[in-house]
């Protein structure tokens, strides 16, 4: 079977946290005892993804290599990095690996999320689609701050985003199973009135092709992109830590799974 190879996308100015990332990338900064960007490349890790690329931007872009280095601390023999100029959005982002996934389906995963759990099984039913993408969403209590898909009859038939009115209580998470069209669908987007390429945009397009399927997380998921979420984070994993410990803690991290929509319906 085709290994799925691994983006983290840790780019951005970090605007919403000043004064910090005026000295560090936003993904730099501390969760807890270890660097933000460690927590989205041992996810992949642990979904047994080994092949990574870090895409990465602005003026302390070095400090990754400086950091993480050919990726020892994770039992890794090598990482890959590629270099973002400015500012595009996630799906700009994205187009700067597609000479690294080769043909290949990849996983692509935020820098600032981090979850409690692992994505294993729903690599393993990405991996068993022949294509098309996969997504995997969250109940939240805010929905309208991600991009959130309205669900008919458990099926994601469209997904908006930061909506004003959300059509359902789940965000989609920042973690995304594509095939190797991700990349031509990336170069058909026009820009959001925000003036970025959205993820959500690329989403909408798998759904319109009937090929998007979705599972649900368990276990917690946060981002870790505001100083509110930033903390929220460290004190997530600081307790899940203690929980773990003890030996208090209940198994999380599964996945449940959403069926596809077929082309036509919804």
């Amino acid at each position: 079977m085709e290994q799925t190879k691994g983006i983290v996308l840790a780019g951005g100015t970090g605007s919403r946290m000043l004064p910090l990332t005026r000295v560090t990338n936003k993904h730099l900064l501390p969760v807890y005892d270890r660097p933000m960007i460690f927590y989205p490349i041992q996810t992949l890790v642990n979904a047994g993804i080994r092949d990574i690329l870090i895409v990465t931007g602005g003026q302390h872009a070095g400090e990754f290599l400086r950091l993480l280095s050919d990726g020892k601390d994770f039992g890794l023999a090598h990482l890959n990095y590629t270099y973002q100029e400015g500012e595009g959005g996630i799906a700009h982002a994205l187009r700067l690996a597609e000479h690294f996934a080769q043909g290949k389906k990849v996983c692509v995963i935020l820098g600032d999320n981090i979850i409690e759990g692992n994505i294993l099984a729903a690599k393993e039913q990405f991996e068993q689609q022949e294509q098309g993408a996969h997504i995997i969403l969250k109940e939240v209590p805010d929905p309208e701050r991600f991009g959130c898909p309205e669900i008919v009859e458990g099926r994601v038939v469209r997904i908006e985003e930061k909506p004003k009115i959300p059509k359902s209580r789940y965000a989609v998470t920042g973690i995304y199973f594509y095939d190797a069209t991700v990349f031509e669908k990336t170069r058909r987007l026009r820009p959001s009135l925000r003036g970025e390429l959205e993820i959500t945009d690329v989403n909408n397009m798998y759904l319109e092709e009937g090929a998007l399927t979705s599972s649900i997380l368990e276990g917690w998921w946060t981002d870790a992109g505001t100083f509110q979420s930033l903390r929220q984070a460290t004190n997530l994993v600081a307790g899940t830590r203690v929980e773990k410990s003890l030996g208090t803690t209940a198994p999380g991290g599964r996945v449940k799974e959403l069926p596809a929509r077929q082309k036509g319906q919804g």
